[in-house]
């Protein structure tokens, strides 16, 4: 145990330790010690110092060497750090880049206001059919800047004069003129198109069928993409319907100032709370039991008059499309081809009108049910005609022994196309106009007539199906069909402003952009792509028009361009993957010995058959060696024996049918 006055000397000399030594020897002297007492606090202040400045030495020492180790490391860092720091600068730079382009493209979007002022005053639902409109136009510009690219640009590199007369009536039939241009599969060349000695060489049959399948596959892809976000953001995600009519309320861009802007937003919002009241509203509504027996018997009883209808309209459709073609040899009239495409048109606009009206007798408490039903009934009604369409264009007209088939059914498909989009304006600037006339001034009990969303729908549909389809047969289909949309889209929206009402039930639409994407995936281009590959893989080419002349199948041109690849070692893994992952090779080698001569698919037919005779008359000498003389057997059998390898020798050589005459004569029964 240390002392108490230990202990003050012992703090008295750590006070002292951090002045300087003039202050140091002051403090000293002031102390009231002795003189001895004073050189004592001055030799351990000083000792305890020395030791200090020993420890602090040390310390310099370490810290000098744990310095130069970090300044080892220092160097790497800051290496690392220059890179994270660069890899950190391009980051930002690309997310400012992406919302730039994205600003730009969303001030660029086509019909962005007209699509506000629509969703303002006709509300979600109204706007859903513009929205799928404009969809699809971005599907049709896609595919036709691949065509355009990869088989048009080609072929006209090589493209002769077209000697044939334009008449203008071309516009309407697709035939004359246009027979002889880029439109149609048979003006496309077989050979590898190869410009001087050196130049790269570029197979048309390979970039005529890449070309289809990617646009299809792109397609395809895109569609369960778009399906998959829209059910996502639609359904999945629950903030999607929770606190809506909240988050509208006590929502608001500060970022729109201009006053025809505000208004605008304004429109749209109170439009969409109604929209959500509405719903709420409706889904608390219930009926009783007889009432909903009643709607039920209903509801049973328009299904079958639409089911009734759409059978008979189908079964029209294909006596009519069996007859067309012996019409057409009677009649040489141009306008003889539009027999065909006026009747299905007329089909179509005549009988969704039809099915529109038993809104009147079902009563649907809630517009959305009402709009899918009759969409199904629509697209069962439209994709059944098309069905049948596609089994007389590959049954009938594909096997006609006509010169050019593919673009005769390119022809048929061009004018489908023509006379629906025809029809289609025609009931926008005519059909509903005079309905509004005779919904104001004559019958005022009818009223201003609310826009028909799933025939609209449907319209889309059924046209984008036909596009698909005949994109094989006439490449330029998507250009057309951009411009269809492209005047459709105006042409509805004056109808739209002029003609019709708000939906008198508001209701939030929201969810009918997915119904919308899924029927077109689902009859429509899962359709097309059954009758495509039906084509491609069962059905002849032309012998003297299109890229794919002179081969027993579409497909065979992929097969040989594997066969080739097959012996460049550079390629065995493109073979490889079709092969393995497409696995069709060894079908397509079976297939082509099957299909590659007719002589050899007979001549083994005839010698199956004698064959067989040959067994059964061997049969009946066994059975008659237990009765007859065995001698006399053996005789017969060696005779039968011989004349048996004389048959099987002549068949080797030549598929006649020498041997059958020697045989039968010996046989009463054959």
């Amino acid at each position: 145990m240390l002392s108490n006055d230990h202990m003050n000397e012992i703090k008295l000399i750590a006070s002292l330790i951090p002045m300087t030594s003039r202050d140091r020897i002051k403090a000293i002297r002031n102390q009231p010690r002795t003189m001895e007492e004073k050189r004592n606090l001055s030799r351990g202040s000083l000792t305890i110092m020395t030791e200090e400045e020993g420890r602090a030495e040390a310390r310099l020492t370490w810290q000098k060497i744990v310095d130069k180790e970090t300044s080892k490391q220092s160097h790497h860092i800051l290496q690392l750090n220059c890179c994270v720091q660069c890899l950190h600068s391009i980051s930002q730079a690309y997310r400012r880049s992406k919302s730039s382009l994205s600003e730009i493209l969303n001030s660029i979007s086509l019909w962005q206001k007209t699509l506000k002022i629509i969703g303002g005053k006709f509300g979600t639902s109204v706007l859903s059919y513009f929205n799928f409109l404009r969809w699809l136009l971005k599907f049709n510009i896609f595919s036709f800047i691949l065509n355009f690219s990869f088989i048009i640009i080609p072929q006209f590199t090589m493209a002769e004069k077209n000697t044939l007369q334009f008449t203008g009536l071309e516009f309407f039939t697709g035939e004359g003129y246009f027979r002889d241009t880029v439109m149609y599969y048979g003006f496309y060349t077989n050979s590898t198109i190869q410009h001087g000695n050196s130049g790269a060489s570029y197979n048309m049959q390979l970039a005529y069928i890449f070309t289809i399948g990617a646009c299809l596959t792109t397609c395809f892809f895109s569609l369960l993409f778009s399906m998959a976000r829209y059910f996502r953001n639609n359904f999945i995600n629950p903030h999607i319907y929770s606190g809506g009519i909240t988050k509208l309320i006590f929502c608001w861009d500060f970022t729109v100032t201009h006053e025809k802007a505000v208004k605008l937003k304004q429109k749209n919002l109170s439009t969409e709370i109604r929209e959500n009241l509405s719903e709420l509203h409706q889904e608390k509504s219930k009926l009783t039991f007889n009432q909903q027996l009643t709607r039920f018997s209903a509801y049973v009883v328009a299904w079958v008059v639409s089911t009734g209808v759409a059978i008979t309209c189908c079964v029209a459709v294909y006596y009519l499309a069996e007859y067309n073609l012996e019409f057409l040899k009677t009649h040489r009239n141009p306008g003889a081809v539009l027999l065909l495409p006026f009747v299905v048109s007329c089909i179509n606009l005549a009988v969704p009108r039809i099915y529109s009206m038993f809104r009147l007798v079902e009563r649907y408490e809630m517009p959305r049910h009402e709009v899918s039903v009759l969409l199904i009934r629509n697209i069962f009604l439209k994709i059944s005609v098309i069905g049948i369409l596609c089994y007389y264009w590959l049954n009938t007209v594909a096997l006609s022994g006509e010169e050019c088939w593919e673009t005769l059914i390119g022809q048929e498909i061009y004018r489908l196309l023509l006379m629906d989009f025809v029809f289609s304006l025609a009931d926008s600037f005519l059909g509903e106009f005079l309905r509004r006339i005779i919904g104001m001034q004559l019958i005022k009990s009818l009223g201003v007539q609310e826009f028909d969303i799933a025939r609209n729908v449907l319209e889309l549909i059924y046209a984008q199906t036909l596009v698909w389809i005949g994109i094989f047969f006439c490449p330029l289909l998507p250009f057309i069909q951009m411009i269809m949309l492209f005047i459709m889209f105006y042409a509805k929206n004056v109808s739209l402003m002029m003609n019709f009402q708000p939906p008198s039930k508001a209701w939030r639409a929201s969810q009918m952009m997915t119904f919308f994407i899924f029927l077109l995936f689902f009859p429509s281009f899962t359709g097309v792509l059954c009758t495509l590959a039906i084509t491609i893989w069962r059905l002849k080419p032309s012998a003297d028009c299109g890229p794919f002349r002179g081969l027993p199948f579409f497909i065979h041109s992929i097969y040989s361009w594997i066969d080739t690849l097959s012996t460049r070692p550079g390629y065995l893994w493109v073979v490889w993957i079709y092969q393995n992952l497409i696995g069709m090779g060894h079908l397509g080698n079976l297939e082509g010995k099957a299909k590659s001569s007719p002589g050899k698919q007979q001549q083994g037919c005839l010698e199956g058959k004698d064959k067989m005779f040959l067994i059964e008359k061997l049969i009946k000498l066994q059975d008659m060696e237990k009765k007859a003389n065995s001698s006399s057997l053996v005789l017969e059998r060696r005779e039968v024996e011989q004349q048996g390898s004389l048959h099987l020798g002549e068949h080797d050589g030549s598929p006649d049918l020498r041997f059958r005459r020697p045989v039968q004569e010996g046989n009463p029964r054959a």
